[in-house]
């Protein structure tokens, strides 16, 4: 079947309006196609893709970049970039937040300011939220992703898969070497780098012991 062909490739304001879309400030681009349901509410400048679903009472604030995304109901996109995405209602997304194709976020969920998540599958209210990397994993419902946490998906040949499972914690600047389980309610402490599987209620540790030297730093700066 020949694709449909149009000859503006963006809706109006006034078709959108009619649609029952919510239209703040300037520079909305949203091509025709896409789903934009009553109750929505965009703000340009943005861009939405014609494989978009906006459903109503979702948010998208400006500079935002949707490209073949679903966002739910009551959902929040501040500034940032959706491509190939589920978002499930009333998640948080953003500011400069990156989500990469075959990336589920879960209702309720919180994904913050400068966080990558990449074919990741995300329960419901958990939370990763600032500066994070979320590659090639499974996240349990009601986890919390600290500060600068990566999960290292590549390992030079081939990408590698996570799992983490309900009620986790994973404290701030912890490394997650993929292959690993980590089952339900583990404890992971800030700083640790993970390379192996984690059984449930595991608490978890990997540093190394700072020295301390008494009047050490004196007349350094000096």
């Amino acid at each position: 079947m020949k694709a449909k062909t149009y000859k503006n490739k963006h809706m109006s304001l006034r078709t959108l309006k009619r649609r029952g879309a919510e239209i703040y400030g300037g520079g909305a681009y949203v091509e025709r196609g896409a789903i934009i349901e009553r109750g929505a509410k965009i703000y340009g400048p943005c861009y939405i893709s014609s494989g978009c679903h906006i459903c109503g009472g979702a948010i998208i604030y400006p500079y935002c970049f949707l490209q073949d995304a679903y966002v739910g109901s009551g959902s929040v996109v501040r500034a940032s970039t959706l491509i190939g995405t589920h978002i499930c209602g009333g998640a948080s997304v953003g500011p400069y937040s990156y989500l990469r194709e075959g990336s589920v976020i879960g209702e309720n969920c919180r994904i913050g300011g400068f966080v990558e998540v990449k074919a990741s599958k995300i329960g419901g209210g958990s939370k990763a939220a600032h500066l994070a990397y979320i590659g090639d994993a499974d996240i349990g419902k009601n986890v919390n992703i600290g500060c600068g946490v990566v999960f290292a998906n590549y390992d030079g040949a081939g990408k590698r898969k996570t799992a983490v499972g309900d009620g986790c914690f994973i404290g701030c600047n912890c490394n997650i070497v993929a292959p690993v389980f980590i089952k339900d309610g583990a404890y992971i402490a800030a700083g640790t780098t993970v390379t192996r599987d984690l059984e449930k209620d595991d608490f978890c540790i990997g540093r190394c012991r700072e020295t301390v030297k008494p009047n050490g730093a004196a007349g350094r700066y000096l």
